[in-house]
């Protein structure tokens, strides 16, 4: 599968300079359409409105179906070729394309965003409807207006106005509404499964308006399992020299891999590091323990559920084979559990309903094209650059990434205000963020694909970062 850099187009009128500006909307048409986007900002907090009345909480999950139809009835409306598709019964997945004038030859885009939402659990702390938008004082409050409902709607309303003025697009639109973000689904991961391409991609996720990368995360499962089971009665025979019953308690074994897994963890802080995250970030959490049946036997069986954290530039598979090697020549160095080493189980596609999630990791490369004209997209608007940095919590961005598209995580909302009791974003922050994508998406899908790196000239006109 190849994908292309896509670099800016210049606007010099060399050999068919000319013709390829002509292809490019006009900055003053992207203005134009910019400033109607905050002429009728009150349309974007009437979807946004729709969008936050569906209770699209979970857990529970499964939830989700009658939001999905209404978010492909607009991607429809705006003339996507659209699918919906069942990840879970009553948990669609949304994937929908418009195709471009002159795809083989212009980048195409994927907009990625999840429709569910985190518990509310007891409302009685929040001072108003969770389910019931509310504009007081220049925030948006609703449950998923920062993470990121607020994000979705944003987008869908950009692809309105750039479908109701017309604005040509020779690349193709990809659109992702997925589910089960919150509760480490396979959503996204499941739309990649099916295959999806796209030159670049952006997911539309909690980050204030900055440009992101982010760690990764991955659960898993370590279980002991002795084959004889032995009464209470039986421990002193077990730990006693000349007991002459060779066994051991499961829970007890437990204890010398979690040392080890501490000693790993000391091991990765001194060693490992990444720009943009504080030092010994990647942590290795010993979360839940279970193990035993019954006071009145030894513990035959112990089960430890740990989350891991890693950097950018490491991979899941890696990272797990690293504790896994690590773990077994603990093992090694205890007679019992040489005898009978520890089983592993890494991740899975549902926290629901594997108890095993899968984050994978994404670097961001500062050189790539789309990178590039987001940075020059956001710039435009706002008179500044965006930061570009890391993410400290974990999105669906690393599968698109993995499947070999350049994706960053760029979307409005802050991160102290998702999940939480009455939550909320600035209604400002939601315009503008409809704003850029209305100038990113007309850019990036008029530009043509070509190899290599964007010339020096484009470089030196956006500046470094």
């Amino acid at each position: 599968m190849a994908f292309f850099l896509c670099p800016a187009l210049s606007w010099s009128m060399t050999q068919g300079g000319a013709r390829e500006s002509m292809l490019q909307p006009s900055q003053q048409q992207i203005r134009r359409l910019q400033a109607t986007a905050e002429a009728r900002q009150n349309e974007l907090f009437a979807l946004l409105e729709r969008l936050v009345a569906f209770p699209t909480v979970s857990p529970p999950a499964r939830n989700t179906e009658e939001a999905q139809r209404y978010v492909e009835s607009l991607l429809a409306a705006c003339g996507f070729e659209t699918s919906l598709w069942d990840v879970y019964p009553g948990d669609p997945n949304v994937t929908a394309v418009k195709r471009g004038a002159d795809s083989a030859h212009y980048c195409s885009l994927l907009l990625n965003g999840h429709i569910d939402v985190a518990e509310v659990g007891d409302s009685s702390g929040w001072s108003r409807d969770p389910f019931k938008l509310s504009l007081e004082d220049g925030r948006a409050y609703g449950r998923g207006v920062s993470d990121m409902k607020g994000g979705l709607a944003a987008l869908l309303f950009a692809l309105q106005l750039l479908h109701e003025q017309g604005i040509p697009l020779r690349g193709d639109l990809l659109f992702q509404s997925v589910i089960g973000e919150e509760a480490g689904e396979a959503g996204t991961r499941a739309c990649m499964e099916r295959g999806c391409e796209a030159d670049f991609a952006v997911v539309a996720d909690t980050s204030s308006l900055s440009i992101q990368g982010q760690g990764g995360v991955i659960t898993g499962w370590i279980t002991i399992q002795s084959p004889e089971t032995f009464h209470d009665g039986m421990r002193a025979k077990l730990i006693h020299a000349g007991g002459g019953v060779r066994g051991a308690s499961a829970i007890e074994k437990m204890m010398k891999l979690i040392s080890g897994l501490q000693e790993l963890e000391r091991h990765w802080a001194v060693t490992k590091s990444y720009p943009g995250f504080p030092a010994g970030s990647n942590t290795i959490n010993p979360a839940v323990i279970e193990g035993g049946r019954h006071a009145a036997f030894i513990a035959d069986r112990c089960a430890l559920w740990i989350t891991v954290h890693f950097y950018p530039d490491e991979d899941f598979e890696a990272v797990t084979r690293e504790i896994e090697d690590h773990l077994l020549r603990v093992a090694d160095g205890d007679p019992w559990l040489r005898q009978h080493p520890p089983a592993f189980r890494w991740g899975g596609r549902s926290m629901l309903e594997e108890r095993g999630e899968i984050f994978p990791s994404l670097a961001l490369d500062r050189e790539a094209a789309g990178l590039r004209q987001l940075v020059r997209s956001h710039q435009t608007l706002t008179g500044v650059e965006p930061e570009i940095g890391m993410s400290p919590t974990v999105t669906d961005a690393g599968w698109i990434a993995r499947a070999g598209i350049p994706t960053v995580i760029y979307g409005p909302g802050d991160l102290r205000h998702a999940h939480a009791v009455n939550e909320s974003a600035s209604m400002s922050e939601l315009i503008q963020y409809a704003q850029v994508m209305i100038a990113f998406i007309a850019e990036w899908c008029n530009t043509p694909k070509e190899s290599g790196r964007i010339p020096l000239g484009a470089q030196e006109r956006t500046g470094s970062f």
